[in-house]
């Protein structure tokens, strides 16, 4: 297929650009190479092309004389309707080939509402949606991200999961498959082999059976020396991690639109809601020198305008001070805004303030997470009602009048009083901007967003119950009834898709039915409010006699095989049990720096403590 044909269909698009490929720093290989691998992100082109792994994957597997990579988003309904009519398959941005066409078809999976669009992306490039309907070693469909720390909702439509860090594990596994199919071995043979690759978890080797209450009674390997525990990857030496110089760059403004710097990976913090926290432990950080030649890199590759520097909590890089200040000489030299997007309210300074404002000042947000030091104690925060007070009076005095305060609302131990702390902590932030001398002009504006928290694997709240509907509903009902300002505006997500995410994050193989049986009712991008059918999704969990509230609304108890149970990311169950029972005690754990825990994650760092 040629852009050619396509031109007819894309004047009929609200943006084309989505669909055309051929932008800078796009790799195009010649087309006989031994393996075609299509990197499919299931969202649309301007979501996709602000993740940063598929950056790095992009390059690293395109790095390899074996194989060629090529991207594929999912279309937007408009796209897909004229594809659908001109009875054109999705096809990828690099060659314009075939989803159908490709040796490796490869998901990330970032969020769980993206889980129908990856069985509306593989049906619309013409493969089959249901792995046991792909009988050749052709169309293999692999997938990774964080939301694969539980693949079982996926088991039916994915091949085999990659689990943790693809720096080495991808590059590992398209070698294998090269020699594999240079050696015509079929599929079941490829999928035994490709097993013995540590972090590699192939669903069709195991079978799962369960009580009658619903609860899984067993899961076991099909075949002698199949792992009955897969084991997360992890790049030891991120200096030693491979990082593009080049990225591609979009026609059209997508949601990151800017080069991005990964300073460090994991988390010092130990935020019990927090799954990233935990899936990417240990803690590892770049050398500043090596940051400030990336950046530098990428800017002059690009041409971006702006640099973020990216992880979970940026303002934890022990070298901060010292990156800015080289980067700085750079960005402020080009015109470059410098963004920190993972701040930190305990650490924030003024001196901080100063040096990312140096260029252009963007939005300040900061993540209390919870209206009440009580519920913070519990949830592990570590952060106090003055240290929020501080450093919004740091912003406000350098010259900022809008600032963003994340919170959750239904967080375990959550009572009324805490919703009212929410609006109380916002009407002091508010209260604090009018008591000083020396504030900026202008009006100000406080955004609070409340979440709905979704207890998610791998974390100590992973056994908890999810609010029900009417208790959400409740709660944010009494959030607004307690904001009397007009100059703080409240935002809060609907219950609908925050149950599906609950479901879907702690679903065991059972979902596969509901998920296909959902998709064929027409459900897909349920994450946009425009496309999200709640009832199709009820309707497809009464067919399969299965419940939302037995995955979202209920206690699990610690005994309880729980279905990543067999798979080993790092941290304990243990720990994650003993941080549970200090939750319920309102403890909190001090931070990595301060004291280890003994999460276990330090057995990717050689048994040595981690810092």
């Amino acid at each position: 297929m040629q852009i050619t044909d396509l031109e007819p269909l894309l004047e009929q698009v609200e943006k084309p650009a989505r669909y055309v490929g051929g932008e800078l720093g796009s790799i195009v290989k010649h087309p006989e190479i031994p393996v075609r691998m299509a990197f499919c992100f299931p969202d649309t082109y301007e979501i996709g092309m602000s993740h940063l792994g598929i950056k790095i994957l992009y390059d690293i597997v395109n790095k390899m004389e074996v194989c060629w990579c090529e991207r594929v988003f999912a279309p937007w309904i408009d796209f897909e309707r004229q594809l659908q009519q001109s009875k054109i398959p999705l096809y990828s941005l690099e060659s314009f080939t075939p989803l159908s066409d490709f040796d490796l078809i490869g998901f990330t999976l970032q969020y769980e509402l993206s889980f129908t669009n990856i069985l509306n992306m593989l049906h619309l490039g013409n493969v089959p949606v249901l792995a046991k309907e792909r009988t050749e070693l052709k169309n293999l469909v692999i997938a990774g991200g964080p939301c694969a720390c539980n693949p079982e909702p996926l088991c039916d439509f994915i091949d085999l999961f990659q689990m943790g860090e693809g720096e080495e594990m991808l590059v590992e596994f398209i070698q294998l498959y090269d020699k594999a199919k240079r050696q015509k071995l079929s599929k079941k043979e490829f999928l035994r082999e490709a097993a013995q690759i540590p972090g590699i978890y192939v669903p069709s080797l195991y079978q799962v059976t369960y009580h009658s209450d619903g609860t899984i009674a067993q899961r076991k390997p099909l075949e002698d020396g199949i792992p009955e525990k897969i084991k997360k990857r992890v790049v030891p030496n991120l200096d030693d991690a491979p990082y593009p110089k080049q990225f591609v760059v979009p026609f059209l403004q997508t949601v990151h639109d800017r080069a991005i710097l990964e300073v460090l990976r994991g988390c010092i913090r130990g935020c019990r809601f927090c799954q990233a926290g935990f899936l990417y432990r240990p803690f590892r950080e770049k050398s500043p020198s090596l940051l400030a030649q990336q950046g530098k890199t990428l800017c002059e590759q690009t041409g971006y305008e702006e640099m973020s520097l990216s992880s979970l909590s940026t303002s934890d890089y022990s070298a901060l001070e010292e990156l800015l200040n080289q980067l700085l000489e750079e960005t402020e030299r080009k015109r470059i805004a410098l963004t920190l997007p993972s701040l930190r309210v305990d650490n924030f300074s003024d001196v901080l303030l100063k040096k990312i404002a140096s260029v252009r000042k963007s939005g300040l947000t900061f993540a209390p997470e919870a209206g009440t030091q009580r519920l913070r104690d519990v949830i592990n925060k570590n952060v106090t009602e003055e240290e929020v007070i501080r450093t919004c009076k740091i912003a406000f005095e350098g010259g900022y009048t809008a600032v963003k305060l994340y919170f959750m609302m239904g967080l375990p131990t959550e009572s009324i009083e805490d919703i009212a702390g929410i609006s109380e902590l916002a009407q002091k932030v508010l209260d604090l901007f009018y008591s000083l001398p020396r504030r900026p002009r202008g009006k100000p504006s406080i955004s609070v967003s409340a979440a709905t928290f979704v207890p998610k694997p791998f974390t100590p709240f992973q056994w908890e119950p999810q609010d029900t509907r009417e208790q959400i509903e409740e709660k944010q009902r009494h959030l607004l009834a307690c904001t009397t300002s007009n100059k703080i505006r409240i935002h809060y997500h609907q219950m609908d898709t925050s149950l599906l995410e609950a479901v879907l994050a702690r679903g065991d193989r059972r979902l596969g039915e509901v998920i296909y049986r959902a998709w064929k009712k027409g459900c897909y991008f349920d994450s946009w409010e425009e496309c999200f059918y709640f009832d199709r999704w009820q309707e497809a969990f009464t067919e399969c006699n299965l419940s939302m509230e037995f995955y979202a609304n209920r206690r699990r108890d610690y005994e309880e095989i729980l279905p990543w149970d067999f798979l080993d990311y790092g941290v304990s169950k243990e720990f994650f049990w003993r941080e549970n029972l200090r939750a319920r005690e309102g403890k909190t754990t001090p931070n990595c720096r301060e004291q280890c825990s003994g999460c276990g994650a330090n057995q990717f760092c050689e048994g040595r403590i981690c810092f």
